[in-house]
This record gives C-alpha cells, structure tokens and sequence, in this order.
C-alpha cells in the first residue's frame, strides 16, 4: 500500500519543549513598549519588573504570603539557588525519574556534598514509590514534571500536611498548564521559555513563608556565590521580590513575559491555559489509541505529562533492533518530518529512551497537532520501509 504524503501542514510547526512555540498572534510589535537602553534600576524599569511578579502571582494564583523572585540563570539557576540557600539544614529526599531531576541529585550528592542524603529514583516512564519519601522530616527535592520523559506526579497527596521538613519543586514545564498545590510546596521554581513561551535567561522562584523562615534561621556552611543570595546582614533581601533584581535583566525578555501574561488572562487565566495544555493532549491521545506502532513512554494514564508528551515506537520491527539503531530509526523519523517543514524539534531528549518529544503546552494550537499527526504516521511508515530496504 503507498504511503501517501499528507495533505496539509501545521500553519505553525513549532513543537519544542524549550524554547516553546509563541504564543498564537505574536510579532515583534508585542515588544515595542520595552524598556530598552533604560536602567533596570529606573522606575520604569522596577515597574515592569513588578508587574512581571504580580501577574505571574495572578494567573499562577500564588497565595499572598508566598514572596515571587526574578533570578539570574533560568530554572536551572533558580534550583541551584534554593538548593545551595535551604539544603544541609537536615536530611533531604531527593526523587528522581529523568535527566533534569537526576542532574538536581548529582549537584546534591557530589557538589554540595550533603552527609544525609536519600535517593529515590525510578526509569523513564515512571514514577519512584513516592509513598517511601519522608516528606514529614526530611526536606524533599523533586521536578513536578519530567520534561524528558513526560512523566508527571498526579497530585501532591503524598506529601505531608504537617511536615517539617520544605518541599523543594522544579515546576518548570508544569507551571502554567499544570495545577500546582500552593499549601504543599515551599520553593516551586520555573522560567519563562517553557508554557508562555516566553524568551530563555530568567527564572522565577516562589518561597512559602516556611522557605523564608529556613532562609533566615539557617546559615550553610558552604560560601554562596552572589547570584545565589537571598538574604544579607540577616535579613530577607526584600528587593529580590520587588522587582529589584541580583543581576542585570533583559529587558527585551521581560517584556516579552509581560505579553505572554497579557494574554495569558485574555484565555482564561490558570483555567484556560490547563484546558488548552488538556485539549492538546488529547489529540496525541487519539492518535495513540489508532496506531498500534507508537504509545506513550509514560506507563500509566494519570501520570502522563499534558506539556511534554514523549512518545515510543512500539512496532516489532523497531523495537528488534539495537539501542543505537532504534535512536537512528527515532532520529529519521524526526527528520522526514522536519525536512517536510511540517514540525521541527520532536526529538528525543539526548539521554531519554528513542522516541519523540512534542510539546504540547498552552501556547500551541491543537489544529497545529492534529495536522502533525498524519506526517508522524506518514515519516513513520518511510522510516520503516526502509529498514525493509536495509534487510535486503
């Protein structure tokens, strides 16, 4: 039977998991009233900043009493600081199932070195038991959801109401699509190029009134680099949560987060964003349940990430083969669909099992994912025939 070429393309082909497809209407016009060439110091510039942090408390309806920071390095730089500020203070738990939440484990166990430190990991596609973590006593380090697996934790039922421990969350690819149990968590880090779509090089970093308690009351007994301090002479370096940044901003990229929020609350806030992260799932969900050569690399429904949804091709011929040439077969598959201009960056992630990654966050549009989905059958159905070919 020929493998036909489909007939339509996604008007915005756009499927990375960061940096993330704009949102829908975005030209370079939404960022003609940046502050640029003006001191991030500068009212205007402190007010824009400010602004940032209020909408962000806003759509991601961040309690009142949780303070909301704009930090140097992205969410990477955001983690490091709550690791490098709050940890040591006791023994921490620190759960891992892909590369990101890994990485936090190596910077814990080899970088700073902690004495108490408790390992909790499973492989991609799963979760770790969490009811073993001791979120009661121990501080807990964990990612919301796996970017590199598409592997999310349902709810937060397994943490502790009374803990004494802090909850330490890198919510990067969840916050904004995922709901997020303010009451459960006391740091919740992300950046800006991930749902919004916003530009890469600045985290966020949310801290409950317990996180700020613990900054306060705890000195570890590393030095801390600048870019990492929140506090000074003893106090909470209040600025930080006002718009008063460690380092200098983009103001270009801030502006650009000022669009993403704007329109942010124009869909529907935290609600119409999930429902929009929610409808595109599913059309990745339909396509799966029709085609028995491809599933999800998360094993079970309720774990299944609605922001970056990994994919595994299940078909016999593909799974017979070596590791490295199921990579190559992933590999091929990705490039007939990107040289189609029909979507591009739905690679694998470099350490995560064969695959595909789309995106599938707030700002992509579903019809875009349903018009990728025949030329994923269709790059399939080439890839294949040419492993035919090879055999021959």
């Amino acid at each position: 039977m020929a493998n036909t070429i489909p007939a339509a393309r996604p008007r915005v082909p756009h499927f990375s998991s960061g940096p993330c497809a704009k949102r829908p209407g975005w030209t370079l016009k939404a960022l003609s009233d940046a502050a640029l060439g003006r001191s991030h110091r500068a009212k205007i510039g402190k007010d824009k900043l400010k602004l940032a942090i209020d909408l962000t408390r806003e759509v991601l309806q961040v309690p009142a009493d949780y303070r909301i920071g704009i930090v140097p390095a992205s969410d990477t730089g955001a983690v490091e600081m709550a690791m490098w500020s709050l940890l040591g203070a006791r023994g921490v738990d620190m759960v891992a199932w892909e590369s990101f939440g890994e990485g936090w484990v190596t910077d814990v166990a080899k970088q700073l070195k902690l004495a108490d430190v408790r390992t909790f990991t499973a492989p991609y596609g799963e979760l770790p038991n969490l009811r073993q973590v001791d979120t009661k006593n121990r501080d807990v380090v964990f990612t919301w959801n796996g970017t590199t697996s598409g592997v999310r934790v349902a709810d937060a039922s397994w943490i502790a109401d009374d803990r004494e421990g802090l909850t330490i969350c890198d919510a990067t690819s969840a916050a904004f699509a995922q709901r997020l149990d303010w009451p459960k968590l006391d740091v919740v880090t992300f950046s800006w190029q991930k749902v919004l779509g916003g530009e890469a090089a600045h985290g966020m970093i949310v801290l409950s009134p317990r996180a700020v308690e613990r900054l306060l009351t705890y000195k570890p007994s590393w030095p801390l680099p600048k870019i990492f301090r929140m506090t000074s002479g003893g106090k909470l370096s209040e600025g930080i949560f006002a718009g008063e940044t460690i380092n200098t901003p983009s103001m270009l990229a801030v502006e650009d987060y000022l669009d993403a929020l704007a329109w942010a609350k124009k869909v529907g806030g935290l609600d119409g964003l999930v429902k929009r992260a929610d409808g595109n799932a599913r059309v990745i969900a339909k396509f799966v349940r029709e085609n028995d050569w491809i599933d999800f690399l998360a094993v079970k429904p309720k774990t299944r990430s609605n922001t970056s949804v990994c994919l595994k091709f299940t078909d016999p011929a593909v799974t017979a083969l070596p590791a490295d040439a199921q990579a190559a077969f992933a590999k091929q598959v990705v490039s007939i669909i990107e040289k189609a201009g029909a979507g591009y960056d739905l690679g694998h992630y470099r350490d995560a099992p064969p695959g595909l990654r789309i995106w599938c966050g707030a700002t992509v549009q579903s019809r875009d994912l349903k018009a990728l989905m025949p030329w994923i059958a269709y790059a399939f159905n080439e890839a294949k025939a040419g492993l035919g070919k090879k055999a021959a």
